[in-house]
């Protein structure tokens, strides 16, 4: 099954961090693994994709906390791709979930930062149609 723009739903389809200090971590993270970057303009500040060396692709994001990242908590968080975001969001709660983020757009699609029964936490997003 896929969603609105053929992504496979159940596939993690991103991973990002969201931290105070996201310069720092970037550099950390250069310096650990051998990333390099690129900056993404967000209005006054800039948020980082993380890229790889051998392929020049962005694999992942490093973003500061601020507006309306201020309360996504700092992990490494994985998103889940789900047909409808809103749905699965209510399904999160009825199971014992909770959500922490969201429902919102991002990037055109929709997405929810979620806290399983165990307390793990994850993302839910639904690309754009």
């Amino acid at each position: 099954m896929s969603s609105g723009n053929g992504a496979t739903v159940g596939a993690i389809v991103w991973q990002d961090l969201t931290v105070e200090n996201a310069e720092q971590v970037r550099d950390f993270y250069k310096a650990v693994v051998g990333w390099g970057s690129q900056g993404e303009d967000m209005g006054g500040y800039e948020d980082f994709h993380m890229i790889t060396p051998s392929t020049n692709q962005s694999v992942a994001g490093i973003c500061h906390a601020r507006g309306e990242n201020a309360n996504v908590p700092p992990q490494w968080l994985v998103y889940i791709n789900v047909a409808d975001v809103d749905s699965s969001a209510a399904r999160c709660r009825d199971l014992g979930g909770h959500i922490l983020d969201g429902p919102r757009m991002m990037g055109g699609g929709k997405f929810c930062v979620i806290r399983d029964p165990a307390g793990a936490i994850c993302a839910l997003f639904a690309p754009p149609a």
